[in-house]
């Protein structure tokens, strides 16, 4: 049971984890009481086998892929990593960076280039042409660039096929961290032109612990085994498989391609729980919400309150958020990502990332508002009180 200061929990941060799915649950508690190693000939083997390419099948069509193209990894900061590892081993190799990427991305990209974005968050398409055409003049060298499908922080949708043909016609590769975007909207690799694509079981309401890389077989692509060992997953991730994970995520994933009509309902959620904080801040930023986004996210500052202030307040009465990413140890600070978007300090230091899914309904919005009005009028900015919120469909 989780503890909080108040009787009532709302968790509205699925951004940084979806709450697992009763379904996926069942599943791994059978899969988990099931003797037998995925690479056993025995029937006990061949049994964990089948789990596991029956997983692969689900998390193939949820991005338009082919099964053989799915390598399991234990996430999606692992994934991002053996993306970029086989460019970041060639000397000669050149990577280019989104400057609003997942940490994972740019951590695993030191000496990268990281080309900006506007205020809207979108990536600057001419820059990124005008990088590529130097270093294509320079050298010949393989190159690789780095996109997100959507941000994490705000949910912010990059151009991808506007991307893609940029990238290709110099005759780079196009990474892509989809982890945010996978089971939120629909994404099809192939009519995204992504060479290389990102997954995470957690963020689709499947366990922690399992994630992918999804391959094709574009000229110049090379990827090597971070791990090395037994050979599992053709050589590319050794281990033995966590099989009841792997299970949860293709279930995981099969649920949230299934539900990809939900997304309308999840978009009034947030249009609802924006137009009522507007009205009780109207000095309140919304980043992005220029640009398409994400139907489940929404990121927005309270003037004049740190974002941990509020993070560690709402937690008090029993409602969680984030302040920007959470998958930095727990640390809170202003958000390299909003300072890339143009955000001052001070409202980088003040924006906090509400996250919907599933099991997110109406109820739940009233009680961040409730809340998080509660919170502003204490730090003593007179507020407005809503007019009736707008229900969702």
């Amino acid at each position: 049971m989780i503890m909080t200061g108040n009787s009532q929990s709302t968790y509205l941060d699925f951004n940084a984890g979806a709450r697992l799915r009763p379904q996926v649950l069942s599943l791994m508690g059978e899969v988990l009481i099931e003797a037998g190693n995925a690479s056993s000939v025995h029937a006990f083997g061949r049994a964990a086998r089948h789990r596991i390419e029956a997983a692969r099948i689900e998390v193939a069509a949820l991005v338009g892929a082919s099964p053989s193209q799915v390598v399991f990894t234990s996430g999606g900061t692992e994934a991002n990593n053996q993306a970029l590892h086989g460019m970041i081993r060639d000397d000669d190799a050149k990577l280019l960076v989104s400057a609003v990427e997942h940490d994972s991305v740019v951590a695993a990209a030191p000496g990268a280039q990281q080309v900006p974005v506007g205020r809207d968050g979108l990536i600057d398409l001419e820059e990124l042409r005008q990088r590529l055409a130097r270093l294509r003049e320079d050298s010949q060298a393989p190159i690789l660039v780095s996109v997100m499908l959507a941000n994490n922080e705000t949910g912010v949708i990059s151009p991808l096929r506007e991307v893609a043909d940029t990238v290709h016609a110099f005759g780079a590769l196009l990474h892509c961290d989809a982890v945010q975007a996978a089971g939120k909207i629909p994404v099809d690799r192939n009519a995204l032109g992504i060479d290389l694509l990102t997954l995470s079981s957690h963020k689709l309401g499947g366990p922690q612990g399992a994630g992918a890389l999804v391959l094709t077989e574009a000229q110049g692509l090379r990827v090597s085994p971070l791990i090395c060992g037994g050979g599992q997953e053709r050589g590319l991730r050794a281990g033995t498989e966590n099989v009841a994970a792997i299970a949860g995520f293709g279930l995981a994933a099969k649920l949230a391609r299934e539900g990809l009509g939900d997304t309308g309902r999840l978009a009034s959620l947030r249009d609802g729980l924006e137009a009522d904080i507007r009205e009780l801040a109207p000095g309140t930023e919304i980043f992005g919400h220029a640009a398409p986004r994400l139907p489940n996210t929404s990121c927005f500052t309270m003037p004049g309150v740190l974002a941990e202030t509020q993070v560690m307040a709402l937690d008090l009465e029993g409602v969680a958020i984030s302040a920007g990413a959470a998958c930095s140890s727990g640390k809170v600070a202003p958000s390299r990502v909003l300072r890339a978007m143009g955000a001052d300090e001070d409202q980088a230091a003040s924006a906090i990332r509400v996250s919907f899914g599933w099991s997110t309904e109406k109820v739940h919005i009233d009680h961040f508002l409730q809340a998080w009005s509660a919170l502003y009028s204490h730090k003593g900015v007179q507020i407005t009180e809503p007019t009736q919120s707008t229900e969702a469909a």
